[in-house]
């Protein structure tokens, strides 16, 4: 499209293909009613393969560790998921492990090792999601550790580097820091991060909570060599109900909970869901289906890398049209009566997530009238434990969110900057 510069945009083409393969893309699932959902921060757009082979997996009653022909091919489901997950991630080596929630694999992580790696202070960030801030706060208080909390940056949205290593030194236990931040979109320099945290204390364990990233950008564990990240399929186009993480070949070899008997490398407990699995290989299958477009390399891994990248760039393209507008309607910069917070001018370090706020106008009471015009968005309020410490740090006190997804097409970012020109004056008329 004319004017957008800063990412690419699917063909039209493309993207019928793309929204054709997720659920609910342009419907309300209970009304029947057309919408725009704009919400994917808080659960993405399902791709319907991912659903429906969870669904016929989990119908089977055959356990995976059985010796006939049913049970093997489960168990062979389970092993693709795994290998899978290790794309994600880009993980030669360590572990693999599943929770029912990527919280729940964030505080078994957490706990692991602060329990059991010497040191007189936990280092985390104001931004991080409370999966993530409690159980590093939890077991600084119960392991009698300094709680070392690195400020956020009240212009970028995010937390400089700088910032994070003035408060590790050779005492540190770990640091937990999260990918890319759920209220501005900003992602962190985990890489940066990794290499000057470790400057000063060669072994450091490093924790990442990458659930908020994972939908939207490359995560490389041979870049980024930390000890155990996590991400939520429920927020990668998959099903609810499970959260994975990676776990490094050190920190699997802490001691875990663990069935006796099992090699350290084999974190699982209890008996597997095979769907789970086959609704993770179908999330890594749709992402290469969109590398194999771009791309003739055959390597899973680097099929996924170029689906992820041109995912980042049509959702960069996107973002750009809702901060600059298009040639039919105004961006969000330039309502007048509406402010976007945390506006970072680098689009290549932000993914698709913006904070606004409207004059005269309170922020769920926006979320209601955006609503009524079909337009789902959410608000992100200082009265919720899932934004209070972030917004604060910010000195706000609630924002709309606006989460697109790069299944969003540039008219449906188009219909919602008419809706908030329509508020945004009809606001200004009644004030």
């Amino acid at each position: 499209m004319a004017g957008l510069t800063k990412g690419r945009l699917f063909s039209n083409e493309l993207l019928e293909e793309i929204r054709d393969r997720f659920a609910y893309i342009d419907m309300d699932p209970l009304t029947q009613k057309k919408r725009v959902f704009l919400d994917n921060a808080g659960g993405s757009f399902r791709l319907k393969t991912a659903n429906q082979k969870f669904a016929q997996y989990d119908l089977m009653p055959d356990h995976p560790l059985r010796n006939h022909d049913t049970a093997k091919f489960l168990f062979e489901v389970e092993q693709r998921g795994i290998e899978d997950a290790r794309t994600i991630f880009n993980a030669k080596q360590g572990s693999i492990a599943t929770y029912f929630t990527a919280s729940q694999a964030m505080f078994a992580a957490t706990g692991v090792i602060a329990e059991n790696i010497e040191g007189s202070n936990i280092v985390t960030t104001e931004l991080e999601h409370p999966s993530a801030y409690d159980a590093a706060k939890f077991y600084a208080n119960k392991l009698g550790k300094e709680f070392r909390v690195a400020k956020t940056n009240r212009v970028t949205g995010g937390v400089d580097v700088a910032e994070i290593t003035r408060l590790i030194d050779e005492n540190t236990s770990f640091l937990s820091v999260i990918y890319a931040s759920n209220i501005s979109g900003t992602i962190l320099d985990i890489e940066m991060i990794v290499k000057e945290a470790r400057k000063i204390k060669p072994d450091l364990y490093i924790i990442i909570d990458a659930v908020q990233h994972a939908p939207h950008g490359i995560i490389d564990i041979e870049k980024t060599p930390v000890d155990a990240i996590n991400f939520a399929p429920y927020k990668f186009f998959g099903v609810r109900g499970s959260g994975f993480a990676y776990i490094s070949q050190r920190a699997a070899a802490l001691p875990h909970q663990r069935l006796t008997g099992k090699d350290d490398s084999d974190l699982q407990l209890g008996s597997s869901t095979p769907g789970h699995f086959a609704s993770l290989s179908e999330i890594v299958d749709y992402v290469c289906w969109i590398g194999s477009k771009f791309s003739e390399k055959q390597d899973r891994r680097r099929l996924y890398e170029e689906g992820m990248t041109r995912i980042a760039l049509h959702e960069r393209a996107l973002l750009e049209a809702i901060l600059h507008g298009t040639d039919k309607v105004k961006g969000l910069r330039n309502i007048p009566g509406v402010t976007v917070h945390l506006d970072d001018e680098d689009l290549s370090k932000r993914d698709l997530i913006i904070g606004i706020t409207i004059d005269h106008l309170d922020y769920q009471e926006a979320v209601r009238q955006y609503e009524a015009e079909h337009i789902v968005v959410y608000e992100r309020a200082a009265s919720s434990i899932y934004s209070k410490r972030m917004l604060e740090s910010f000195d706000l006190d609630g924002v709309v969110r606006v989460s697109p997804l790069h299944c969003n097409s540039v008219e449906e970012i188009e219909a919602f900057l008419r809706v908030t020109q329509k508020i945004a004056e009809r606001v200004k008329t009644v004030s």
